[in-house]
């Protein structure tokens, strides 16, 4: 709560690319929680864009309408860089210079970005954050926006037993009842999450061969052949009727993190910081029902928008060495994930908060797993891509000289990972220590 005794969230639009109409549309998103539900709003706009398009943003930003209770506060990589500087310094934690390049790489991070909206939410007194991404738009109803913050701020934070009564469906055991409610979500509509429906339509058999890779080892042709039927479509051509909730141990293939939102958890363990890596933000979506906490599965899923810089041949190598790299990744994660299913409610200490501990055990261990599966990972890639031809063939070639490279920062991303584990805590004390000072200074834009 506030000095006002306002309970105040955190709505959170993280960007690298030009999103003026999004940062209107979630400004209106901020409004309607304000007006329904009598809360003070922080809209963080994290922005790691080019400065033209940097100041197109700020323009955007002082555009929007004046709202009583709502605080916009758009930064630029050198506020966030000042923040993040006094932060580490007042937590005291080992390899200082290592922890800020884990929260503020040069390189493209989801993770990365979204634990310095944790961390910044944290420092501003916030109760929850609330994610958005910068290519969503949001449904419509007889003509009115279908936020879902409407879905969030019914749920978060309160005994999963007094939500039961609020949603459609409860789904949970009767055990699990008297947990808080730490997450919401939902999916998304329209265009895949991960850019690659040229491939899908040009050659379904490539599409099978790369999607596939996602897939733990062991896993049956037949259980391959239902994975890759339904990544990365979220949630289909689900048309929105009326509200559907679902209080429950939320799926994790069921909510993306472009319509997500947290309560408490993410002060407990952050993302992974992996650098150009598709996917290092979805670890907290598999922690919290591994851990048996409750949350709200709802259908006010966004509307998914890719933006034309993708298409272009510049973007297309890195955009799929991301690709590459998520598919590395998966090694680890799978086997991570795994031990977190058989932990399961041993995650949880006194207050049903996550032993961080634990987790941190866990993601270290998995970097003594044998690398070989990565290997057949990348010949299969290839294979893949160079049957595809053009600039796929051209992509094959180039991946070759990096395999080395690529196998070990897979492994040394987990590492990582662990260490930034177990720093979280004094990050988050050192964050809510320092408070809005850091934020207000040259650099960030307030209204």
């Amino acid at each position: 709560m506030t000095a006002s005794g306002l309970r105040k969230i955190c709505l959170a639009l993280p960007t690298h690319r030009e999103c003026a109409a999004t940062i209107a549309a979630v400004a209106a998103e901020a409004a309607y929680a304000i007006d329904r539900f009598g809360v003070e709003v922080v809209y963080l706009i994290l922005d790691s864009t080019e400065p033209a398009t940097f100041t197109r943003h700020a323009a955007a930003v002082g555009a929007l309408p004046a709202t009583a209770n709502l605080t916009v506060l758009h930064l630029d990589e050198e506020a966030q860089h000042r923040f993040l500087s006094e932060v580490i310094a007042r937590s005291d934690c080992p390899r200082p210079e290592l922890i800020m390049d884990l929260m503020l790489p040069a390189a493209v991070s989801y993770g990365a970005c979204t634990n310095r909206a944790f961390l910044i939410a944290a420092a501003l007194g916030c109760d929850s954050v609330h994610r958005r991404d910068s290519d969503i738009e949001f449904q419509t109803h007889d003509g009115d926006p279908l936020f879902p913050v409407h879905h969030e701020l019914t749920a978060l934070g309160r005994p999963a037993a007094e939500v039961a009564a609020y949603v459609s469906e409860v789904d949970l055991d009767p055990l699990d009842l008297d947990k808080p409610v730490v997450t919401a979500g939902a999916s998304y509509l329209g265009e895949m999450s991960v850019d690659i429906e040229e491939v899908k339509r040009s050659n379904p058999q490539a599409y099978h061969d790369i999607v596939s890779l996602w897939a733990a080892e062991g896993t049956s042709e037949e259980e391959k052949r239902e994975l890759v039927a339904e990544s990365f479509t979220g949630a289909g051509g689900e048309a929105f009727v009326r509200d559907h909730s679902v209080l429950c141990l939320v799926p994790p293939m069921r909510v993306d993190m472009g319509n997500i939102s947290y309560h408490r958890v993410h002060e407990e363990v952050p993302l992974p910081p992996m650098a150009e890596t598709i996917g290092s933000d979805y670890f907290l979506i598999h922690l919290v029902p591994d851990s048996r906490l409750p949350g709200v599965l709802h259908n006010r899923h966004v509307i998914n928008r890719h933006t034309p810089e993708r298409k272009t041949d510049a973007a297309f190598h890195p955009y799929h060495l991301r690709l590459t790299k998520f598919f590395l990744s998966m090694l680890y994660l799978h086997v991570i994930y795994r031990r977190l299913q058989e932990e399961g409610h041993r995650l949880l200490g006194p207050g049903y908060r996550i032993r961080a501990d634990r987790v941190a055990a866990i993601v270290r261990e998995s970097t003594g797993l044998d690398r070989a599966p990565n290997i057949r990972r990348l010949d299969r890639l290839e294979r893949a891509y160079r049957t595809l031809g053009g600039r796929y063939a051209v992509f094959a070639e180039r991946l070759g000289p990096l395999r080395d490279q690529l196998l070990a920062e897979a492994a040394q991303d987990m590492a990582e990972f662990a260490l930034l584990i177990d720093a979280w805590a004094p990050l988050m004390a050192a964050a809510k220590a320092a408070g809005p000072s850091p934020l207000a200074r040259r650099g960030a834009h307030r209204c």
